[in-house]
């Protein structure tokens, strides 16, 4: 099984790569030792990057293997891998803004059931529990900013069985095997696109800037 460095931050690897097929569609896929690619999942986006040099396009987990599609084969045997920083920073912030959702909805008697943190399409879903009070986008987005500028740290918790939770400040944590920023002064300004109830459920919309201003 490959050891996942992602869920320790990490953005670059000297690995081992042990396995390289070739795909029908012309991609490559490649089975690493130890990864610093995050693989799709959790409603986030799997990291790109490159091994030895080659591009690695998307990576996904199947049948329990962490699998890296690359564009063009790659050699077996110690190889560096590098994540794309940009786009991990991205994907880091987008994820923890959907907490943040999370976090303080709950505050409000909202508990959050769903949520993708997609870029152009996160959106976090919400059930309304006993006490659920009635915000609206800019209340919801005010608060938000409220502990984005308190910019209170994140509380990752790795435990021996592989369980993972993640929470910011006194929040509760959350179980998350996701990426994540180290302060939620690192998500910048988060904007709440729609807030929508239909069917007895809250649907918030939301996005973040590319680079956190």
């Amino acid at each position: 099984m490959t050891q996942a460095l992602y869920l320790t931050g990490a953005l670059a690897a000297e690995v081992e790569v042990v396995a390289c097929n070739p795909c029908e569609d012309g991609r490559f896929a490649v089975r690493l030792s130890a990864t610093p690619f995050h693989p799709q999942g959790g409603g986030q986006p799997s990291d790109t990057g490159k091994i030895a040099e080659v591009d690695v396009v998307h990576v996904a987990i199947e049948q329990g293997e962490i699998i890296h599609y690359c564009t063009q084969p790659v050699e077996l045997g110690v190889a560096f891998a590098q994540v794309d920083e940009a786009g991990r920073r991205y994907h880091s912030r987008l994820h923890s803004a959907g907490h943040l959702l999370g976090h303080v909805m709950h505050l409000f008697g909202w508990q959050a059931v769903k949520a993708q943190h997609w870029p152009h399409d996160a959106r976090v879903q919400f059930i309304a529990l006993d006490t659920a009070q009635q915000l609206d986008a800019q209340m919801l987005e005010q608060h938000c900013l409220q502990y984005i500028q308190a910019n209170l740290p994140a509380n990752l918790q790795q435990h021996a069985d592989g369980f993972r939770e993640i929470g910011f400040g006194e929040f509760s944590a959350f179980p998350c095997g996701g990426t994540h920023v180290a302060t939620l002064g690192d998500i910048g300004f988060i904007e709440i696109q729609s807030y929508q109830i239909k069917k007895g459920k809250l649907s918030v919309s939301y996005s973040v800037a590319k680079e956190a201003e």
